[in-house]
């Protein structure tokens, strides 16, 4: 067994492996996590395939496409859905590619935060580089919850189904919620050596699933014409401005691109990271839009009557869809459970990049607790306690959804918001950068002189896409129907920002330097 102490400014940190030879990082990761003043905690088992596949899987954008449609059929039906689709895609690429950038100077499990403090101006970096870091755990944890809470809604809808005497109850869509988050879990501890390739079998299941959906839509269902896909726009959410509405309707299409900063929080278990993460990035970007857009497509042309569709007792549209192609419950049943079957293996991937993200942001004493949450298990070299805290976080708030789906829904809704602005933050401050020709350490890959232009499109994207999810899907707006995302946005900033001025800024420095001390290293036995 090898052994080694790690110490930091203020703490001990040991980490203990039955294969510490075999932890798989490569001189390039060894000279990346020298540079950052990091020590190797994690075993590197992921590659550029199996990162692609996590990545990939863990966006799941086509399925993404079918579930949560809702928002952009209401405002202005397909046109919004494609063109919002092709806005949002084009949205992400820029972004990813500013992200991949920052995470090929700089592959570490904090990301966002991490590069924040090294690109900030000397005046506000560590403020600039927690409060970054605060949104991003925000927004992967409510993304996780989002995701277990989608698969729990979609079973009882199948339910609705194929009974339709059974009555939808929030407490029973709790107790699935809680089982699909056990799922996780036990994927992401007790299967955690062999989780890179679990992942790899998800994405054969993400592509055959594609298909196992697209053909019976595309050969059973009856067909729309061009004119009502392209050009039709259909405004059943009541807004008197047809641009307004296109731009609410865009969250439909930015929930299946969110995740791709996921590879950034696996960078310390990823070999040869600073070039591996940004292509496994970009590669997923092109993968699962082409996949995506062409759901799009086919979702749209076989849609039937949009009200109708929206007005289904299952309260999701494809599944009214489904039922209209195949016009049997067994076969509109097995797309579904297809469906419902992805949105959970996708889970896998929220917890496993939500719990690294809080555990990198806990070893740079970022979070209350910071001590327990930053340890990792000394047998399975994995952050347990972060996996576990994340968990009952998530189950936490999906306790709410008993009591209010709206307050529920609206934290939920702080995915985009959480994650969009901890990537502006970023994007932002590389942007000053550039402007000011200061000197940028770049690394292996990087974007050179399309740098400062492809960096200014996603920020303005990124800002046009934070404030339209901060606005009602429908009218007329009631305490129901309003959109009360910017509210726990800004309820959840604020706690933090207590939290900060009281504790956090005597205690966060930005990332935490650490000392490697080999005290031993003996063969395994």
């Amino acid at each position: 067994m090898a052994s080694q102490i790690y110490e930091t400014k203020e703490d001990v940190i040991e980490i203990v492996t039955d294969d510490f030879d075999k932890v798989g990082y490569t001189k390039a990761d060894e000279a990346d996590m020298a540079k950052q003043n990091k020590q190797q905690q994690f075993h590197r088992r992921f590659a550029f395939v199996t990162l692609l596949s996590f990545t990939a899987a863990t966006m799941a954008t086509w399925e993404a496409v079918l579930f949560s449609n809702t928002t952009a059929m209401y405002n202005g039906g397909p046109v919004t859905l494609i063109y919002g689709f092709i806005f949002c895609w084009i949205g992400a690429l820029t972004t990813a590619a500013s992200l991949a950038e920052m995470a090929s100077m700089a592959p570490t499990s904090g990301g966002q935060y991490h590069w924040g403090l090294m690109l900030a101006p000397s005046k506000y970096p560590v403020f600039l580089s927690w409060i970054t870091g605060w949104n991003a755990v925000l927004g992967w944890v409510a993304n996780l919850t989002a995701g277990v809470w989608f698969s729990g809604t979609m079973i009882q809808g199948l339910l609705v189904l194929n009974y339709p005497s059974y009555v939808y109850e929030r407490w029973q869509g709790t107790l699935i919620l809680f089982a699909a988050l056990l799922c996780c879990v036990i994927v992401n501890t007790l299967f955690g050596r062999i989780f890179p390739h679990i992942e790899t079998f998800v994405l054969v299941l993400h592509i055959t699933g594609f298909f196992a959906i697209l053909i019976p839509l595309v050969v059973l269902a009856p067909k729309g014409s061009p004119s009502s896909v392209f050009a039709q726009f259909t405004d059943v959410a009541g807004w008197k401005s047809n641009g307004l509405a296109w731009f609410i309707g865009l969250i439909s299409s930015n929930l299946p691109f969110v995740g791709y900063d996921g590879p950034c929080h696996l960078a310390e278990e990823v070999r040869n990271a600073s070039t591996v993460v940004p292509w496994a990035m970009m590669s997923t970007i092109l993968l699962n839009g082409v996949l995506g857009f062409a759901i799009c497509i086919a979702f749209s042309f076989t849609l039937g009557d949009l009200e109708t569709d929206l007005m289904s007792a299952t309260e999701y549209d494809f599944i009214q869809v489904f039922f209209g192609a195949t016009n049997s419950h067994a076969g509109s049943s097995v797309m579904t459970a297809i469906l419902i079957a992805l949105v959970t293996c996708t889970s896998f991937g929220f917890l496993a990049s939500a719990s690294r993200l809080t555990w990198a942001f806990a070893r740079d004493k970022g979070l209350p607790f910071s001590g327990f949450l930053s340890h990792v298990d000394k047998r399975t070299a994995l952050p347990l306690r972060s996996i576990g805290f994340c968990a009952i976080v998530s189950a936490i708030i999906g306790l709410i959804n008993i009591g209010s789906t709206v307050a529920f829904n609206a934290i939920v809704s702080l995915t985009i918001a959480g994650l969009f602005i901890s990537y502006l933050t970023a994007i932002v401050l590389m942007i000053l950068k550039r402007v000011k020709r200061e000197t940028i350490e770049v690394g292996p890959w990087w974007l050179g002189w399309a740098g400062l232009p492809i960096n200014v499109l996603s920020a303005c994207f990124l800002i046009i896409s934070v404030l339209f999810s901060f606005f009602p899907p429908a009218t007329p707006v009631t305490l129901m129907t309003m959109n009360w995302s910017c509210l726990m946005w800004g309820g959840s900033t604020l706690i933090g920002l207590v939290y900060y001025a009281v504790l956090g800024r005597k205690i966060y420095n930005g990332p935490v330097v650490e000392k490697a001390i080999v005290l031993t290293e003996e063969a395994n036995a």
